[in-house]
């Protein structure tokens, strides 16, 4: 997850902090009620601690007044296992471990966050009926001219930036979120949207999406997901980015993971990743992993061409944690697999097990290879090749964390059997 395109600009840190404790409480409970290991929600809550974690420290270097891009100070703050040890940043989108469960819990206690009692919004954030009827009218401008919706525009981002309460007022009203959009709504079938004007709507839908009640409502209403589309391929590269990030943020809901991916919003966000602005691909990647989430996204993902740009920028040594985690979770595909095969991923994957120092992308590799190993006998020899020259699977199943022991373990076992039958690769 990326928090970067989620709450732009600075809406205050304590209002920030409320959301994510709120959407970590959600999912550390539903970790902890299931029977089973809920992978996908551990991922997620992994972000939500290395998102907290991140918001600390600029609380703690904007009170001591130290920049708060200023490398060294970050590096003492951040513990090591939360940088990326390829592209020395934050990682946004931590993969999965398999004690997450543990790692969550103790760092919920860590960051004082009490579990299961729900966190509420202070009451310091209370609407007047002035407060309603200035919104209204702010709404109203929006059939106006081009110079007021500009202008209400404007200020109706800053407001939903800085207040919850105005975010719910949105949910309030059926109406509310069309009469929001409906200047590029019409503006979008004479091909003229102004792009000032596209960013500010698109990003105050961004920030009414955070509240949690409104992200059915946004999903549900019928202009939503079309302006978003028009967004992710022809607005600014702020407005893009935004779009992936109220993308990301509302497919926190399951039932809106189904209908953004029918919307077909996989494919403009693949592309946008292609592209690979470093604006967007955060709130891209973010996106296309919670999405991806379901089994129907994955096959929609895969035909969209996902596995290509994923494999390319791995390649290319670009964002690789977090698109490694994407990878090992489009790795129940077959059709993924054989692409990745096609592609050069066994040799790729095999690299970066030997060169990476990052636990997390070690196993998500080694979890990658272990379906290839299963699904394509042509690849065996590689893999056996790559061991008796290096040792990289042997070591793993030594040394990595207690999934990737178990993927390594079951390669080798697999490539030991296989020598013994005939007509193996």
């Amino acid at each position: 997850m990326t928090m970067s395109g989620l709450f732009e600009g600075d809406p205050g840190m304590a209002a920030k902090a409320m959301e994510l404790k709120r959407e970590l409480q959600k999912l550390v409970k539903a970790i902890v009620d299931e029977d089973d290991v809920n992978v996908g929600a551990i991922d997620r809550a992994q972000q939500m601690l290395c998102a907290l974690k991140e918001l600390k420290v600029k609380q703690s270097l904007s009170s001591s007044k130290v920049h708060p891009h200023h490398h060294d100070t970050i590096s003492e703050k951040i513990p090591e296992e939360f940088n990326c040890p390829l592209s020395k940043e934050l990682m946004r989108d931590p993969v999965i471990v398999a004690s997450g469960q543990e790692m969550i819990l103790q760092g919920c206690k860590n960051h004082g966050i009490e579990l299961p009692e729900p966190v509420q919004y202070s009451d310091e954030d209370v609407l007047t009926e002035a407060d309603r009827e200035h919104f209204l009218s702010l709404l109203r401008k929006m059939s106006s001219t081009l110079s007021a919706q500009k202008e209400a525009a404007k200020e109706l981002r800053q407001l939903t930036k800085k207040m919850p309460s105005i975010r719910a007022l949105f949910g309030e009203s059926v109406d509310a979120i069309p009469q929001l959009l409906s200047p590029i709504a019409q503006s979008r079938s004479r091909n003229s949207v102004h792009p000032d004007l596209q960013e500010d709507l698109i990003t105050t839908l961004l920030n009414l999406s955070i509240h949690d009640n409104n992200k059915k409502l946004v999903v549900e209403t019928p202009i939503v997901l079309p302006l978003l589309m028009d967004a992710l391929r022809l607005g600014t590269i702020e407005t893009r980015s935004n779009a992936a990030a109220t993308l990301f943020t509302l497919s926190a809901v399951d039932s809106n993971k189904v209908l953004i991916g029918k919307s077909d919003a996989l494919k403009p966000l693949i592309n946008l990743l292609d592209e690979g602005h470093p604006l967007a691909i955060k709130d891209v990647a973010s996106a296309i992993f919670n999405l991806c989430l379901i089994h129907e996204n994955k096959s929609r993902a895969v035909r969209d061409g996902a596995v290509r740009v994923i494999m390319k920028k791995i390649m290319n040594g670009m964002h690789v944690g977090e698109l490694l985690s994407i990878l090992a979770m489009l790795s129940t595909n077959q059709k993924a697999i054989e692409e990745m095969g096609e592609l050069g991923a066994v040799p790729c994957l095999l690299r970066i097990i030997r060169e990476t120092s990052c636990p997390r992308n070690k196993e998500n590799c080694i979890a990658i290879l272990y379906t290839i190993c299963y699904s394509d006998p042509s690849k065996w020899k590689e893999m056996r090749v790559e061991d008796s020259t290096y040792g990289t699977i042997s070591r793993l199943a030594q040394n990595g964390t207690s999934r990737a022991k178990r993927k390594a373990s079951g390669i080798l076992d697999r490539l030991n059997r296989a020598v013994n039958l005939p007509h193996t690769a």
